[in-house]
């Protein structure tokens, strides 16, 4: 797995979907305001909390996700 230590997984927070840092703040809405056409800074303004190496890692945990591959195993 890459290195994201801004990506934390708790069942406690947004159930337990992938966030910035344990905040409130899931991946997938880092990158739905992307895919809306927002820049990095428009992103930042709106959430003062957030730094530019959590839309980052935001992003390559997105892209990493994208590549897996469910592989089915043969049951015997």
């Amino acid at each position: 797995m890459l290195n994201l230590e801004r990506i934390t997984q708790e069942p406690s927070i947004m159930g337990g979907k992938p966030c910035i840092r344990g905040l409130r703040v899931t991946v997938g809405m880092i990158v739905g305001q992307i895919s809306a056409g927002l820049s990095v800074d428009e992103i930042l303004h709106d959430f003062p909390y957030l730094e530019k190496g959590d839309i980052t890692q935001a992003l390559r945990y997105a892209a990493w996700r994208s590549e897996e591959r469910e592989i089915e195993l043969a049951v015997a």
